[in-house]
């Protein structure tokens, strides 16, 4: 009966401060981009011809708006591959989409602060480019023959339109400006500033857009919405569930300070446990509560929701077994190095 009311009490906290300000704007950003992106153009720039710098870069910034957890942007990032996409893009899609898209950066900025935010921003932009340069580099012999079937510029469009991108950067806006604008004080003005932003998209959106296209940008955020909510309440729960069972004096032996096994060992947890996008946030927030260091659970909060076991069989199914011979330990290595490295030079102690 403890464990349950832990759960439920996490989940009663979680649905008090994060679902109205957080979760709408997050999940209508998910389905406006993926309503007015022009994808043709996306895989365009993102080919096997293109120049790595640009297209790494693009896959790299693309993907915070990518709200996937490991198993479900296997079949975007697939998609682009087979699709025309070079290895090096496809991989950094594969990685950066659910280690730090938008939906759980401002969750994480909204449990474990900015400085948090930050650094997991940095660390996952330097991880996609080296993910991106190796895999690139060592399957650079198929690369040569995949040039051929680059895809062909789509008659010069635009990756989004200008009023697109101006309705995108209102949501993006109403996402972050309650947190950021309000931090202290009741709630009620986080929702005042939520609520104000609301009124601006929607009076914005029914000025510049058609019903047909407010319709599908709805059915587009609803397919998330379907998707993650449920996920999100019972990876809440599960959460609360978990902190209640783990001994602290085993969070601080194992997973404190900011050694280089502790940021390992909590990058093997990451690998191998599912967590859908968001649920690393309480649940890495409960392990500081109980004394693991902010190294190890930065390495948890990038590897957490960037891989599990069901993410690297499907990997090895999809894109073969070499690919994931390269992938898997590289990903390992370098969670452990960022974590040790941030827990040592960029967290303040």
């Amino acid at each position: 009966m403890e464990l349950i009311m832990a759960g439920l009490e996490a989940l009663k906290e979680y649905i008090a401060l994060h679902v109205v300000t957080c979760l709408i704007p997050a999940f209508l950003l998910a389905g406006a981009m993926v309503t007015f992106i022009s994808k043709e153009t996306i895989i365009y720039y993102l080919g096997s011809a293109a120049n790595k710098l640009k297209s790494f870069t693009l896959a790299s910034g693309g993907s915070f708006f990518v709200a996937a957890c490991s198993c479900t942007v296997i079949p975007v990032s697939s998609g682009l591959y087979y699709g025309g996409s070079g290895i090096g893009a496809a991989f950094i899609i594969l990685w950066v989409a659910p280690a730090a898209n938008i939906l759980a950066l401002v969750y994480t900025g909204a449990i474990l602060g900015t400085e948090m935010v930050i650094v997991r921003i940095l660390a996952a932009l330097a991880m996609a480019f080296v993910v991106g340069w190796v895999m690139s580099f060592a399957f650079r012999q198929e690369e040569i023959k995949r040039v051929a079937g680059a895809a062909i510029n789509p008659e010069g469009r635009g990756i989004v339109s200008r009023k697109d991108l101006i309705l995108i950067l209102l949501i993006v806006a109403d996402l972050l400006a309650p947190n950021y604008l309000v931090q202290k004080g009741p709630f009620l003005h986080k929702v005042y500033v939520w609520a104000a932003g609301m009124i601006i998209i929607t009076l914005y959106a029914w000025r510049v857009k058609s019903g047909e296209e407010i319709r599908q940008w709805m059915t587009e955020t609803w397919w998330f919405v379907r998707i993650i909510f449920p996920l999100l309440l019972g990876g809440v729960f599960f959460v609360g569930v978990i902190g209640k069972l783990l001994p602290q004096q085993w969070i601080e032996s194992w997973l404190g300070g900011s050694g280089i096994f502790p940021s390992f060992l909590a990058t093997l947890i990451g690998q191998i446990m599912y967590m859908a996008t968001m649920t690393e946030a309480p649940f890495v927030h409960k392990l500081l509560g109980l004394g693991m260091g902010k190294g190890p659970a930065l390495a948890l909060l990038l590897t957490g929701p960037g891989m599990s076991l069901p993410n690297m069989l499907a990997i090895i199914k999809v894109f073969g077994l070499k690919k994931g011979l390269v992938y898997f330990p590289l990903i390992t290595i370098l969670g452990t190095i960022v974590g040790w490295f941030a827990g040592n030079f960029l967290f303040q102690q």
